[in-house]
């Protein structure tokens, strides 16, 4: 029988005595206490806390007493814009028709009054323009000179362009609705601006306008949902939470029911 070698293992070396390090007092860890007269308190969010300016809070329940509120579907047609990727086409087309501005028009007539004086014969038309204002495209709708109606979608009182809508369907003027009045107001040098109608343009143009027209007939003129869907009705976080409980203790009493049977 062959001998078994016997390795031995190697000694463990000898531990190091620990050496207690003595605390310094300038680096000593001191829980902060934000009591009263102690430590500075931490920074919150206080806005909740904030006395808010009389027309901010005002701004803000109209805007949760708008969303609570059953809105008829007259107004809430409103809320229904135009997508973003057919709003750019729309004032890009509109742009090219903006009415001419104070100094364009004050050049123009000096120019016809400077043509006279000669008795020489300038022929300067007034450039084509989109009419704006609602006595404006009222008229054009009426006398079915408008080719397309747009509204704004935040017009205060909407009384004012309420029934625009209804009237351009009734008289079969394609209309759509845009955000928003002060994005119209820029497009025909004004602050804000409530409606606007494209009356005529370039033949260049006349096929980008009937491919829009006929968008917006079918989208607004002939959506009949558009007319009979009620908004708001929205309920608050603590009426959800009171449907939430009460559908869960219908529903574990029903199991318990089953359970029963």
């Amino acid at each position: 029988m062959p001998k078994k070698t016997t390795t031995k293992k190697a000694a463990k070396p000898a531990a190091k005595p620990k050496v207690e390090l003595k605390k310094n007092p300038n680096i000593e860890k001191r829980p902060r206490n934000f009591g009263i007269g102690n430590s500075i308190q931490p920074k919150r969010d206080l806005s909740r806390f904030m006395r808010w300016p009389l027309y901010v809070k005002v701004q803000r329940q109209k805007r949760i007493l708008i969303s609570r509120m059953k809105v008829p579907p007259t107004i809430n047609q409103f809320s229904k814009t135009v997508d973003k990727a057919t709003a750019t086409q729309l004032f890009k087309l509109m742009n090219k028709y903006r009415p001419e501005s104070k100094q364009a028009k004050k050049a123009r007539l000096q120019q016809i009054a400077a043509a006279k004086a000669k008795n020489e014969k300038l022929e300067l038309k007034k450039p084509l323009a989109v009419a704006y204002g609602i006595n404006s495209v009222v008229t054009a709708v009426e006398q079915k000179k408008a080719k397309l109606v747009v509204i704004a979608h935040d017009v205060d009182p909407i009384e004012l362009v309420v029934w625009l809508p209804t009237l351009c369907r009734k008289l079969n003027v394609p209309f759509c609705i845009v955000k928003s009045k002060s994005r119209l107001g820029t497009l025909v040098h004004r602050k804000t601006c409530s409606s606007v109608a494209i009356i005529d343009t370039n033949k260049d143009d006349k096929n980008d306008l009937n491919n829009l027209a006929a968008v917006f007939m079918e989208s607004y003129n002939k959506n009949t949902e558009m007319r009979r869907t009620w908004g708001g009705g929205k309920l608050g976080s603590k009426a959800v939470a009171r449907n939430r409980k009460r559908e869960k203790a219908i529903a574990k009493e029903a199991a318990a029911k089953k359970k029963e049977v």
